[in-house]
């Protein structure tokens, strides 16, 4: 406005000093014409739309194996999150009171079966979410069922399942079909974005089982010695192996017998063994001393039960750890290409 002002100023000044008070109306006809360039046009107002975002899907999930398997399917259709925290042991873990409003919030709890998560089998019907068991379909093995060296066990209860399924990448196929139908019935309209995505990834997990056989077929030994908690019973049903460990049973607070660690060193000292293998997130004060006793190597078989901080925040996917667990079996098996 302020500019509009001064032009028509100017322009008056300039026909008052020349005289021409006949262009009079020439001044007033450019003042319209000034006026109508600088006002604006009459606009219609759209009221801004708030916009809601999509929501997506809540996953929880119980172990990274169940973790994996399900940001690997739905992408970036759903927000996953893993309950256990990084580096926490898994068997022995028991939720906050934080951890059961996530849970209450949740649409979809996915855990392993009541063998291994006992607190999560608990839940069932305390809570929203749609809770599946990812060991739907699997016939799981007790002690006995698992093809390991028995000579030195003691009596243990036979009613003890083994609840390690994932260890089997064929049985982990089962559990990723098993994730895949409960997504497709609490959300059709991504079911075949969903489906693309885990025929995708059981094609990786068929292509893992094909390297793992082709590899221990050359190995020179086919008996994994582990100074841990031994979680590869259906790994070692599968592909043909035994196992030989001081501990009976899964809970991290067994403790193994002097007999037994004494018979396992002897073993060593009596074969050609070349590593001693222990397991992940716990102190491996067992493996240290059967290698210090006898010289031999100690090496990580990871059960990828759980990961550290820096394997979470590196993105490792089970496929990674299993790959990694076959490069150190063949050092511990004596790998003959």
């Amino acid at each position: 406005m302020r500019k509009l002002i001064t032009v028509v100023i100017a322009i008056m000044l300039v026909f008052a000093l020349s005289g021409c008070e006949s262009n009079i109306e020439n001044v007033v006809a450019a003042n319209e014409e000034i006026a109508g360039e600088e006002a604006l046009p009459d606009v219609e107002v759209v009221p801004e739309v708030e916009v809601e975002p999509e929501d997506k899907l809540s996953i929880i999930t119980s172990l990274y194996p169940q973790y994996d398997f399900a940001r690997s399917i739905v992408g970036d259709k759903a927000d996953v999150i893993l309950i256990l925290p990084p580096g926490v042991e898994s068997h022995s873990f028991e939720p906050t009171p934080q951890d059961m409003v996530k849970l209450q919030n949740s649409d979809l709890f996915l855990y392993t079966g009541k063998e291994m998560e006992p607190w999560a089998y608990r839940l069932t019907g305390s809570i929203n979410a749609t809770i599946v068991d990812l060991s739907e379909g699997i016939e799981l093995m007790d002690l006995d069922d698992h093809d390991h060296d028995h000579a030195h066990e003691d009596e243990h209860d036979d009613e003890l399942m083994d609840p390690h399924i994932w260890t089997d990448p064929n049985l982990a196929i089962v559990m990723v079909d098993n994730i895949l139908s409960s997504l497709k019935e609490i959300d059709e309209k991504n079911a075949e974005y969903y489906e693309e995505n885990a025929n995708t990834l059981k094609k990786a997990l068929m292509d893992l089982d094909l390297e793992i056989r082709e590899t221990l077929s050359k190995t020179t030994s086919k008996t994994i010695l582990s100074g841990g908690h031994f979680a590869f019973g259906y790994f070692v049903e599968r592909y043909g192996l035994t196992h030989m460990s001081p501990y009976e049973g899964f809970s991290p607070d067994a403790e193994p017998t002097p007999r037994r660690i004494a018979a396992l060193i002897e073993t060593i000292k009596e074969t050609d063994a070349r590593a001693i293998f222990y397991e992940e997130l716990i102190d491996p004060k067992v493996s240290r001393v059967i290698s210090e006793e006898t010289g031999i190597e100690m090496l990580l078989l990871h059960g990828a039960h759980n990961v550290t901080k820096e394997e979470f925040e590196a993105g490792k996917t089970y496929i990674t750890f299993m790959k990694e667990n076959l490069e150190r079996l063949k050092i511990g098996l004596g790998y003959d290409e």
